[in-house]
């Protein structure tokens, strides 16, 4: 819900009304919260409740950063280590992923996004950067939904996924490492870029 924007940044959680929604009582909830707050993706006052948090140029901008070195290097163990069924794996994706973007299936099409790049990072087979990644990837989760909103991105984004799967097929870790670092910079710099010209616009 924080992801995909139906609950809007500085929005206060209702917490009665969502426990209602999701049939569950205030404990889990609140467990649910804390979890989300240690993510950075909702803020806790005290005495005052949850508040989704507000994503600023400055935090997309270092964190994108990391994300870009972590999978960069990702892609070049992949290379070498996914074996030929996993790769076959991430073309069955690459299909399905453009068949969403044919359908402008916006949600289903981020879902698979995000499953291929967490699988990339599994296959490296590295724990600690797996981990790492994982960090880092819940805190740009609702920047990298609002990105595919952008059209031309989103065309971008499919192409820049095609040509991964080859490098990765080729096993040209090299070249796949590039494409992987330069794909999810162009996601992070369009991302500072509109959140900079929305706070220009707010003054």
């Amino acid at each position: 819900m924080i992801i995909e924007g139906e609950l809007k940044e500085g929005e206060r959680i209702n917490e009665p009304a969502l426990c209602k929604q999701l049939d569950i009582s205030r404990t889990p909830l609140r467990e649910a919260l804390k979890v989300l707050n240690s993510e950075g993706m909702v803020t806790i006052e005290p005495n005052r409740g949850a508040r989704v948090s507000t994503i600023t140029p400055e935090e997309i901008r270092e964190h994108f950063e990391v994300i870009c070195s972590l999978e960069r290097r990702a892609a070049e163990l992949a290379a070498q280590r996914a074996t030929e069924a996993e790769l076959t794996r991430l073309g069955q994706l690459q299909d399905k992923l453009e068949q969403y973007h044919q359908e402008q299936d916006k949600h289903q099409y981020f879902e698979i996004n995000q499953y291929i790049h967490r699988l990339i990072i599994e296959l490296a087979g590295n724990e600690t950067l797996t981990q790492l990644h994982h960090q880092l990837m819940n805190r740009v989760s609702r920047g990298r939904y609002l990105a595919i909103g952008f059209h031309h991105r989103w065309e971008e984004s499919v192409t820049e996924h095609r040509a991964l799967l080859e490098a990765l097929q080729a096993r040209d870790g090299e070249r796949a490492g590039r494409i992987l670092a330069e794909h999810v910079m162009h996601t992070g710099d369009l991302l500072v870029r509109e959140l900079e010209d929305k706070q220009q616009r707010l003054g």
